[in-house]
């Protein structure tokens, strides 16, 4: 049996990142996944936090120039509904940023992270699947699937909705489904995207064109499921005019790429996501609706939670508890976040005329109230941002005169 300080199971974004991150803090880690060759044409939005996380582990040079700027994103009504919402538009440049973030093909993504994992000499690979994981008080015994067994001093599942490190852990889950499957693709189109995503809401879910590098963009069109075989069943000729159609045309002519993939909604949310000397990232955690660029960013903020509890002072020893400390200060961050995405969704859903009332009313909101919008912003690239720039403006209330 082979003693190792942390575990990670599960070499996806949020497995690689935090193999990374915490070697890179000066932990010895093991990560643990079969080696496995995908194509993944889907793509990523990054927010500013995240951003500025991913610079700090070296890798931004590498990715930036495969990026596109999210420097405008705008929220169009695309129902036809008695009560539709006005046209709302976000602008990074009126939070003092340049970007809200960066939209990066997640396999240029996976590669960089690939590289830099091969070339941390604190990682070691293990190329096998987790059988059982037996979590004890001072040690978690994990047994894989081509015999070996490690006692790790610390766990992280990072292995999808059906982790295996989540229900040795003995940890339960909420699960619920929707009536819809998200289409995705990428497409070429004749006018340029100006670095602004554009989300129209329609009666089955958002429509949400996200750009990429040059006159590309990529896209996640929210359907009922027969829609999306119907999509998925069109020659790429048709599909392109489709996917004009239900643009408006913003960007002229679009010309959808090979390699169109389509996926069911469901969400998940795990009953703790720590316990002992476990510790649960990404969808072994928490799942949802690709809704507001949410789901990697927050993963990722999962990992620099980690970070911070794990890193290393000297040879101090991972503590017994840290997983039920990772549960205690993640749990507000996911609840509001799987929450928000699910009342959002929903509400696009409703037919209740209330309901539809209320997310008109919503927008309208901020639409027309500037402090409310950028409070909104500030929260949706980094959570608590907007409080700390409020506490940062009462404890010196006159900088702003002086920079005036």
């Amino acid at each position: 049996m082979q003693d190792i300080e942390i575990a990670v199971v599960g070499e996806g974004l949020a497995g690689s990142v935090a193999a990374l991150a915490l070697a890179r803090a000066g932990r010895k880690v093991v990560l643990i996944a079969p080696r496995q060759n995908r194509q993944d044409r889907r793509t990523t939005a990054l927010m500013d936090q995240s951003i500025r996380f991913i610079d700090s582990l070296g890798l931004w040079r590498a990715l930036e120039q495969a990026s596109a700027a999210l420097s405008v994103m705008q929220i169009l009504d695309g129902t036809t509904r008695l009560f539709r919402a006005p046209p709302a538009q976000f602008r990074a440049a009126d939070v003092g940023l340049s970007a809200f973030g960066y939209n990066i093909p997640n396999s240029v993504l996976m590669q960089v992270l690939s590289d830099a994992v091969t070339a941390e000499p604190n990682i070691a690979r293990v190329d096998a699947s987790l059988e059982r994981l037996d979590l004890q008080a001072d040690v978690a015994h994990l047994t894989l699937f081509d015999g070996q067994t490690l006692a790790a001093a610390f766990v992280i599942g990072a292995d999808g909705r059906g982790s295996k490190v989540r229900e040795g852990a003995g940890i339960g889950t909420r699960r619920w489904a929707y009536p819809q499957t998200a289409v995705v693709l990428n497409f070429a189109h004749e006018h340029p995207h100006g670095n602004v995503s554009t989300e129209f809401h329609t009666e089955t879910g958002p429509f949400t064109q996200v750009p990429l590098p040059g006159s590309r963009s990529s896209l996640v069109w929210v359907v009922k499921p027969e829609e999306a075989e119907r999509l998925l069943a069109l020659p790429l000729e048709a599909l392109s005019s489709a996917v004009e159609l239900r643009m408006q045309s913003l960007l002229g002519k679009v010309t959808v790429e090979a390699g169109v993939e389509s996926w069911r909604l469901s969400s998940l949310m795990s009953d703790r996501f720590g316990k002992g000397r476990v510790a649960l990232v990404g969808e072994a955690a928490h799942a949802f609706p690709p809704i507001g660029a949410q789901g990697l960013n927050l993963s990722l903020r999962d990992v620099m939670e980690l970070v911070d509890l794990l890193k290393t002072a000297g040879e101090r020893p991972v503590a017994g508890d840290a997983g039920d400390r990772f549960n205690r200060r993640r749990r507000p961050d996911i609840m509001t976040r799987t929450l928000g995405v699910d009342l959002l969704n929903r509400s696009l859903l409703s037919d209740f005329l209330p309901m539809q009332v209320a997310r008109a009313a919503g927008l309208h909101m901020l639409t027309a109230v500037g402090p409310l919008r950028n409070i909104l912003m500030r929260e949706g690239v980094e959570p608590g941002r907007s409080l700390k720039d409020l506490a940062a403006g009462l404890r010196n209330p006159f900088d702003r005169k002086k920079a005036g």
